[in-house]
């Protein structure tokens, strides 16, 4: 077979429309194989001819896209130096924009054989075993469709599976369930387009793989959080073939969902990779340059850092690495047009050596890159290392995971002592957090449950995990939920129990979709999905994490819905700037006050009252401080918001006239949601708020 020099870049495999370039990196290698495998398997070894800083390339003409293809990688084999080049083992590309296949657990697939894994290097073929690279066609029209380019703060999230979301759902045509071809169905459009929801925050696309473990309990990797290819979208979503027809569903799906004016956030894993430690498979990069991609044991390279809890990270500390992982965001965002990136365990992207660092390379690299510092960049900000958690210490450009969020909102609505002066922080934005560091309150993505843990369902139906399914004997997962099951463990006839669950659910989502920053809502949690008390259902690709589209808690969709609309409304409770507590136009016109239950405003006796669980809050539209982004002055209603987590009722006194003449209660929790203006209350008059409820009121006349 002939092949040309080539270049050195663009790595990975490029079609031109008469042939392929490729190129791979290696600073160790001695000599890389391309291997071309035809339809039923057979294998085709050519050297690639030149190294150009350590890139190793050459030029094949008539390779055409779906191509299947890897590289073979001779070097040294010295583990106790952290080698472990192995020609016997067939390595994924790096850059390949797609892949088919999975792993099949056979011996081959490790570099070492599992009688003597300290021994010498096992030689069986893994070609047989391993998912293969696959040469892509580029081209796409992408017709008219563009990106909405939505500001954070009119921004909100859903996260959701690719797979899950569509996978039971009965007006999704059967052929394209759970694909990218299912989320861009129409009847799936139509109900992100009801539901109100901006973007959708997709769990991991990136090419992954189902960890051995797992496939031998009969269970498999559901989450995705275990990645071998950081520029292919995963295969088992497509719904057609393997080898490139992948990307064209992807593209057509964020096409779709652009024409609908739903944003695409991707979650990408780029702390580690699927190889796992020093006993680990070798798919890819621990063949091919295992010292430069992996982060070792400084004193015994034979061993992997882990901060992860996955048994390896990656190497952010040399150039080819953070290369790569610049190139896959530019990739996604220039050729796939994904609007923004939710990084897990974030922090382990900034440990220059063990420390974390927020202006390590990687976030200096992102903050001068034209493409990726203009999209929405989202923070998981710990990982499992020493100083791992580091809500409120990302750079300026950077909107974090609120984990303070989502635990303090869950304590105050289960009553716990001490989190009312908390609770007001996270309400408004969390201040506390992001203002030191030069952001607004969009800097703060608030959730109540995310993918890892209760869903909002089982928040308010389990005090303990049960997540026997796994396998692990309920040992995995959180066993610190902050969750109550409000009488009773699991499911339940108590009418009771019941009514408290919904009205739970309802106060959470309130709570939510009225507290300052960027509402994420889990997918799922607006028709009641349950997982049966499991807190950890990252190996359940089955009923207990698919939606069930049979039982949806209606009236829930609705409140929430309504919810989402009644934000978009209404921009006091999505503000661009801080709020500064004082009058901004004058005398009478707060832009927030905080009140007791007797209508006063809170004094430092009330604040310090550890026992204190309730509280009014008076919002002003009339005093939005920060500009729209066209620079115009915003002017809202003004409202007053009651919130109630005492295990009673209690008697509310309004404000007085200073604060404005009449009421109306536009929503109560306690009631189902939003009403139209019931009931007028005249300044100092008091109202009963319900126990365990919110009340929301609006002005209708001032002095």
């Amino acid at each position: 077979m002939r092949i040309w020099p080539g270049k050195p870049y663009p790595l990975g495999a490029t079609y031109d429309g008469v042939g392929t370039n490729f190129s791979v990196f290696s600073e160790v290698a001695e000599r890389v194989e391309l291997c071309l495998f035809g339809e039923h398997g057979d294998e085709t070894r050519i050297d690639l001819p030149e190294t150009s800083g350590f890139c190793w390339h050459g030029y094949v003409p008539d390779v055409e896209s779906g191509q299947r293809y890897g590289f073979r990688v001779h070097g040294p084999w010295a583990p106790e130096e952290g080698h472990r080049c192995n020609p016997s083992k067939l390595l994924l590309d790096p850059y390949a924009k797609a892949i088919e296949g999975q792993v099949n657990w056979n011996e081959a697939v490790f570099a070492h054989y599992f009688r003597d894994p300290e021994g010498r290097p096992n030689t069986y073929d893994s070609a047989p075993f391993v998912p293969k690279s696959v040469v892509i066609n580029p081209y796409f029209d992408w017709g008219r469709a563009r990106s909405p380019h939505r500001p954070l703060n009119d921004t909100v999230i859903y996260e959701v599976h690719v797979k899950g979301f569509t996978a039971l759902h009965p007006d999704v045509p059967a052929d394209i369930r759970g694909t990218y071809a299912g989320l861009a169905a129409p009847a799936i459009i139509d109900y992100l387009t009801a539901l109100g929801v901006t973007a959708v925050e997709l769990q991991p696309v990136h090419q992954f793989v189902h960890d051995a473990h797992l496939l031998e309990k009969g269970l498999r990797n559901y989450w995705g959080y275990n990645s071998i290819g950081f520029l292919a979208p995963h295969n088992e979503y497509s719904s057609r073939d393997q080898l490139g027809q992948q990307v064209q569903d992807f593209k057509l799906m964020v096409k779709t969902l652009h024409e609908a004016d739903i944003e695409v956030i991707l979650d990408v894993v780029y702390n580690h990779t699927a190889e796992g430690n020093h006993l680990g498979p070798t798919l890819s990069f621990k063949g091919i340059d295992n010292t430069a991609y992996y982060r070792l044991i400084g004193d015994d390279p034979r061993y992997y850092m882990d901060y992860t809890g996955t048994g390896n990270s990656l190497n952010m500390r040399h150039p080819h690495v953070l290369q790569l992982i610049m190139d896959s965001l530019r990739y996604w965002v220039l050729e796939m047009h994904v609007d923004g990136f939710r990084f897990d365990l974030a922090s382990t992207l900034a440990r220059e050596l063990h420390d974390v660092d927020r202006l390590s390379s990687f976030f200096d690299i992102i903050q001068q890159d034209p493409v990726i510092s203009q999209v929405k960049l989202i923070a998981e900000p710990w990982d499992l290392g020493e100083g791992g958690y580091q809500v409120g210490n990302f750079p300026p450009q950077w909107a974090e995971w609120n984990g303070k969020y989502r635990d303090c909102v869950r304590d105050f609505w289960r009553g716990e002592n001490q989190r009312l002066g908390e609770f007001c922080y996270r309400f408004a934005g969390s201040s506390d957090l992001y203002e030191t560091t030069g952001r607004r309150p969009y800097a703060s993505i608030n959730f109540v449950t995310a993918h890892d843990g209760f869903t909002l369902e089982d928040l308010v139906s389990y005090n303990d995990k049960h997540n026997d399914a796994n396998g692990e004997n309920n040992q995995d997962g959180e066993d610190y939920n902050r969750s109550w099951n409000c009488g009773a463990e699991g499911p339940t006839q108590d009418p009771e129990v019941l009514n408290l669950r919904a009205k739970q659910k309802r106060n959470f989502m309130t709570s939510l979709f009225l507290s300052q920053g960027v509402p994420m809502l889990l997918g799922g949690d607006e028709i009641g999905r349950t997982q049966a008390g499991n807190n950890n259902a990252y190996c359940q690709d089955n009923k207990v994490s698919w939606y069930d589209w049979r039982t949806v808690d209606e009236d829930l969709l609705e409140f929430t819905r309504n919810l989402i609309r009644f934000r978009k409304e209404h921009p006091v409770f999505r503000q661009r700037g801080w709020f500064f507590g004082r009058d901004i136009r004058g005398i009478d016109h707060y832009d927030i006050a905080w009140f007791a239950a007797d209508g006063t405003e809170m004094s430092e006796e009330n604040w310090n009252q550890g026992f204190a669980k309730s509280i009014g809050v008076f919002l002003n539209g009339k005093a939005i401080a920060a500009p729209n982004v066209n620079g115009e002055r915003v002017l809202d209603d003004i409202f007053y918001v009651i919130f109630n987590a005492h295990a009673e009722a209690l008697s509310f006194g309004l404000p007085d006239a200073r604060w404005g003449k009449r009421w109306v209660k536009i929503m109560d929790t306690a009631k189902g949601g939003l009403m139209d203006d019931e009931g007028a209350f005249a300044a100092g008059e008091s109202l009963v708020v319900r126990d365990r409820s919110c009340v929301v009121l609006r002005l209708i006349e001032e002095k």
